[in-house]
């Protein structure tokens, strides 16, 4: 009886550490993340020593890791930087970010991107991350083209008035048009193809015309314009809500329900992490050529299938993946794949993070924050 006692009480404590290991990886994924970034970015941020950032689009998932490790090497370095941001929420801004919100670094500004008050004072770096969401059928397409224009104007003028020097303006790989039949690896020098006269082309058109508007305007009103064309990322502050294809497959995995594949699970999608995502914008705005889009993204491919399953094996309970279409004979698989090699070439840039280690620290992130809420 003693052994077996014994036995148990081993077991216990071993069940014990598990979990407390278990939770200490959890509450130091974004402390490693920003770690990271910063080793990768440290001699960029001399740049920012002093200044002053202005960014929409705070509260996305582009914007809370640039805040986040903005914040970071801020304190680190301790660069004196100050950043506002734009949000129409500044409510829930707080209750999501609290840390960020409640720094006297960070200045929250509200209104929306098509019509907020310019700040007073001066910037020496802009930030336009706010965007629609990229869907295939946007329920106000005209509206979503008259926002995403609106909006640049908008901060094209506190660019203009403000003295800022850099702009970084972030469009998106849907500027390529849809998939044509060849293409496999999408670079800047790629012919577009043609784009629907429908619901489905306001966007990639209207990104492609924010893209010219913006390079036109910073030359005339001497604003270094950069700009980055994202492709599909993965990571903490995902919103698992979205109808991407990563974000419902984590939901369902941390649900610990079958992930279901609607489609036949063959097209082919890349996915950049998060700390990489940040390391690549930093990089973009202060070392980027003005006027040249980069691609921002992976270059190494993975069908959806495979991404449910990886995602499957690395959660906790290890969910059924189902595969629930068939593709037709004679088919074209869709591909969504950057060409990375001119990012890589001028800046230095690569996918630092695998993607079975980047879903591992995307599920411990949400686990820990599902936790939480």
């Amino acid at each position: 009886m003693q052994f077996h006692e014994g036995v148990l009480n081993l077991r216990r404590d071993m069940i014990g550490n598990l979990v407390c290991c278990t939770n200490r990886v959890k509450m130091t994924v974004l402390n490693q993340d920003l770690r990271e970034i910063l080793d990768r970015t440290r001699p960029l941020w001399e740049e920012l020593k002093g200044g002053r950032l202005f960014i929409t689009g705070g509260t996305g998932f582009f914007g809370r890791w640039l805040l986040e490790s903005f914040l970071f090497a801020n304190r680190s370095l301790r660069l004196n930087a100050k950043a506002v941001v734009l949000t129409r929420n500044p409510e829930n801004f707080h209750r999501i970010a609290p840390e960020l919100a409640g720094s006297p670094l960070i200045t929250l500004v509200v209104g929306d991107v098509t019509g907020f008050r310019i700040p007073r004072g001066s910037f020496t770096h802009l930030i336009h991350a706010a965007s629609e969401l990229s869907v295939a059928n946007p329920k106000n397409p005209l509206g979503l083209i008259e926002t995403t224009l609106t909006g640049l104007r908008r901060v094209l003028e506190l660019g203009k008035n403000s003295g800022a020097s850099k702009l970084l303006f972030t469009s998106s790989g849907a500027v390529y048009g849809p998939m044509v039949e060849g293409r496999w690896m999408i670079s800047e020098k790629s012919p577009v193809s043609a784009l629907t006269l429908d619901a489905r082309g306001a966007y990639p058109e209207a990104k492609r015309l924010a893209e010219l508007v913006s390079c036109i305007s910073g030359k005339e009103h001497g604003l270094d314009v950069k700009i980055a064309r994202g492709f599909a990322f993965i990571g903490p502050f995902l919103p698992l809500d979205s109808h991407l294809a990563a974000a419902c497959f984590l939901r369902s995995a941390l649900d610990g329900n079958p992930i279901a594949i609607k489609g036949h699970g063959k097209t082919i999608r890349s996915y950049l992490y998060g700390a990489d995502l940040a390391v690549w914008l930093w990089t973009i705005l202060f070392k980027g050529q003005p006027a040249e889009p980069y691609n921002l993204g992976s270059d190494i491919p993975v069908t959806i299938a495979e991404l449910a399953q990886q995602i499957s094996g690395t959660s906790a309970a290890s969910v059924e993946v189902q595969v629930l279409g068939q593709a037709r004979d004679g088919e074209l698989i869709d591909v969504y794949l950057p060409d990375i090699s001119k990012a890589k070439h001028e800046l230095g840039l690569d996918v630092f993070t695998p993607l079975p280690e980047a879903i591992r620290r995307t599920m411990l992130s949400h686990a820990n924050n599902n936790k939480k809420s």
